[in-house]
């Protein structure tokens, strides 16, 4: 559950960088974690500039802030070293990445969390998604054998369901939807809920026989060759995914012991667009996306994410901090 997560980041404090430390929101979600007793909140920016923008808030400037300016750190050379040894192979120049950890916020802050200068980090309210992810790829690489995933978390009085891939691959193949599917239900699994997962699509079982669901029922078979350690079903439709009742009229068969409370969606469209839904219907809480599958916790907001939100992620990056892994 939240509180467990809650309740072990604030067991074991973590550092949490917030890439963009001169926003608002920023600023008062990391005051807002300092004071939940999350861990030490590290800000990106201009010191002057956040001085000034906490004295318009109305927050006192005597509550002290770790802040690092990414042009002016003194921790630039080794940075520049470490990132250029990654990417001179891969098309870049010193120069250019002097001036990616200089001038990218997003990119100096996962070096810090590279070179160990911090646990974690969390970003996106100035950016969109992949540009935020762009950057941040630039210096942190993907676990091995995982695909990097999104997934997002909605929330009800009597359930929590988890849908992925809700950022990161526009079409992904069988062996990456495998992937997705045992990262959701790694976190399911890690927030106290045993997973049963479902690849979802259009068809049931071959029915309409339609080419479109094929990665996903090859994506089924990737998960038996695997013998992976939780239930999962597919393809299937969400209406049959989501009742048990339906389910076992129609498909006695289906593996499931229970009505599916991890979906993963065919592509990218299916399933950023079925989460915005949920978003703006109503009806439950929705968290996230949180991002799975990168070798450091790095979180990403949504760029309209509240004050709140943005807490929210960093305790999820701090979380992952604390088992190892992201």
């Amino acid at each position: 559950s939240l509180q467990r997560i809650y309740a072990e980041v604030q067991a074991a404090p973590r550092r949490v960088v917030f890439a963009e430390g001169e926003e608002e929101r920023a600023i008062r979600a990391a005051l807002a974690f300092r004071a939940q007793g999350f861990g030490t909140p590290v800000l990106v920016g201009r010191e002057s500039v956040v001085r000034d923008q906490m004295e318009r808030l109305g927050i006192a400037t005597g509550e002290a802030l770790e802040i690092h300016n990414a042009a002016l750190s003194e921790d630039n050379a080794q940075y520049i070293a470490m990132l250029y040894e990654r990417l001179q192979r891969k098309g870049y120049l010193q120069r250019d990445v002097q001036r990616m950890v200089h001038r990218d916020r997003n990119c100096f802050a996962a070096c810090m969390v590279a070179a160990g200068a911090a646990d974690a980090m969390v970003t996106g309210l100035t950016r969109s998604f992949q540009v935020s992810f762009g950057g941040v790829r630039h210096v942190l690489e993907p676990v091995a054998d995982s695909t990097p995933c999104g997934v997002t978390l909605y929330v009800s009085r009597n359930q929590t369901v988890f849908v992925a891939d809700t950022t990161v691959n526009e079409r992904p193949g069988p062996e990456q939807l495998a992937d997705i599917a045992t990262a959701a239900a790694g976190m399911a699994r890690n927030m106290g809920t045993e997973p049963r997962v479902a690849l979802l699509s259009f068809s049931n079982f071959g029915n309409p026989p339609f080419g479109e669901a094929a990665h996903v029922r090859e994506a089924v078979s990737v998960l038996d060759a695997r013998g992976v350690d939780f239930e999962y079903e597919g393809e299937m439709s969400a209406d049959a995914a989501l009742d048990e009742e339906l389910m076992r009229q129609l498909y006695p068969f289906a593996r499931l012991s229970g009505p599916a409370n991890v979906l993963v969606m065919p592509s990218l469209h299916a399933a950023n667009i079925s989460a915005k839904m949920l978003q703006m219907l109503g009806g439950g809480a929705v968290i996230g996306p949180v991002l799975l599958g990168l070798s450091r916790p790095v979180q990403i907001v949504q760029m309209g994410a509240r004050v709140s939100e943005v807490v929210n992620m960093a305790v999820f990056a701090a979380h992952a901090a604390g088992n190892g892994s992201d």
